[in-house]
């Protein structure tokens, strides 16, 4: 057996003789790390198989579809979030920021699938009594749910094997690796080839597989990209760790939509679902009329979500104003902002302006358009704007308003939240019959509401 000594870049797996700053093939600084390599003969590389999955070629019009039951776990957001549930041998893995909850939500899952099926938690990152010290504080205590700690893959198939469990959670895979691989636990190598192995261990077996993976320090999932690839659905918590809130956001999901967000909220005994995240923000939200401050509903999958947009444009005595926004893309604002200067006539090149979402959360819905132009003009004209009154529509670079999807389901949750006045593009007539309790305006250019902020 022969070992070769290579570089390989932490970020996409290129592999090179020599040590370099930035990798090659994507450019990242300083990601090449030494690793030890076994040189394969020609012929073990001519038998060596990524996956054991094989078919006969049929007929697309012969092949029978199957509805794959689904499987709830009966955490509302989390279900919601899969589509409805979990199905028979799904790779899940979900990522987020250390601290973030992605044990504790781990060990809730746990309990309610261990209702009516066998679990088993394999932790290559804590002892079996800090697991249970955490399950202790969640009030989680199912004898359908069992521990084991282990780093080594082909230890976890034989446990695996021995047990038989219908539910698999391996905390994490980065810490796990392969004995035949020389290279050290969380290299691309051995996070590739484990990976590989649970896949050819759960699926023919019907086994519900959750992994948990760690992030850079950009926020990214740490490993090959591969990983995301191999797995059903890859799942990411997509605020800070500090936040009350926690977005859960599936960023690929076979048996689902990838649109859809779960919003939960880190309590003492764990993550609670926050099944009506409209109401939550508006509880948290002063009722008073403020200065710089917007409504809007934004949409994320299928449910709409009360969205306060803040600005703050104050003067500066910098040649260069800053331009900053926190949970919505800046270069859009910075489109929004020219067409406010454009159309509107506002002077913003001697103001600092900062937009922020409240409550952390990031959102891309065009609906946002509007209501930041509202928050910057009224900001900017020191004029407050009422609480009770949304804005709901896309602004283009030319001041033109355009509707936005779904916007009879946006003006009855409006209605449902007690708002009185929404404006918008102009609507249908049928869509103007469903509204009781809110008056819409309808505008077609962004100077029609600089004029009804005065």
């Amino acid at each position: 057996m022969k070992f070769k000594t290579v570089f390989v870049c932490q970020k996409c797996g290129y592999e090179a003789a020599k040590w370099a700053g930035k990798c090659p093939d994507c450019g990242e600084w300083n990601s090449l790390q030494e690793e030890v390599k076994q040189q394969e003969s020609k012929k073990e590389k001519k038998n060596r198989s990524f996956t054991d999955f094989s078919s006969e070629i049929v007929k697309l019009a012969d092949s029978k579809a199957v509805q794959e039951p689904r499987i709830p776990t009966q955490i509302g957001e989390f279900d919601r979030l899969l589509g409805g549930g979990l199905v028979a041998g799904q790779l899940t893995l979900l990522a987020g920021a250390p601290g973030i909850g992605k044990s504790t939500l781990m060990l809730q899952v746990a309990d309610a699938l261990a209702q009516t099926r066998k679990v088993l938690y394999i932790s290559g990152e804590e002892s079996i009594s800090q697991i249970s010290g955490r399950a202790q504080r969640l009030g989680v205590k199912n004898p359908n749910i069992y521990l084991h700690c282990e780093t080594n893959i082909q230890n976890i198939i034989t446990a695996v094997e021995n047990e038989k469990p219908d539910v698999l959670i391996l905390d994490s895979i980065q810490t796990v690796y392969h004995p035949e691989f020389t290279s050290s636990a969380g290299t691309i190598g051995q996070v590739r080839e484990c990976a590989a192995e649970l896949v050819r261990l759960c699926k023919p077996k019907g086994i519900i597989t959750f992994v948990l993976g760690h992030v850079t320090k950009d926020g990214e999932l740490a490993g090959p990209k591969i990983l995301e690839h191999m797995v059903d659905s890859v799942l990411y918590f997509d605020t800070e760790k500090d936040n009350v809130l926690r977005l859960l956001r599936p960023h690929k999901n076979r048996f689902g939509s990838t649109s859809e967000i779960g919003l939960f909220k880190m309590t003492g005994h764990g993550l609670e679902s926050v099944d009506n995240a409209s109401e939550y923000f508006a509880q948290t939200s002063s009722s008073a009329a403020l200065k710089g401050r917007a409504y809007t509903l934004a949409l994320e999958g299928s449910r709409p979500l009360l969205t306060e947009v803040q600005a703050l444009a104050s003067p500066t005595h910098y040649p260069f104003p800053r331009r900053v926004a926190t949970g919505v893309d800046l270069n859009r604002c910075l489109m929004l902002f020219a067409a406010l200067e454009k159309h509107v006539g506002l002077s913003l090149d001697n103001k600092d302006i900062y937009i922020s979402i409240a409550g952390g959360v990031k959102m891309k819905d065009p609906a946002l358009d509007l209501a930041i132009c509202a928050a910057v003009i009224s900001s900017v004209k020191d004029v407050a704007i009422p609480h009770d009154w949304l804005f709901l529509a896309e602004v283009g670079i030319l001041g033109q308003i355009a509707k936005v999807p779904l916007i009879d389901r946006r003006l009855e949750e409006a209605q449902r939240l007690g708002f009185k006045t929404a404006f918008a593009a102009p609507v249908s007539k049928s869509e103007k019959q469903k509204l009781t309790g809110i008056v819409l305006k309808e505008i077609t250019e962004i100077n029609e509401l600089a004029l009804k902020l005065k």
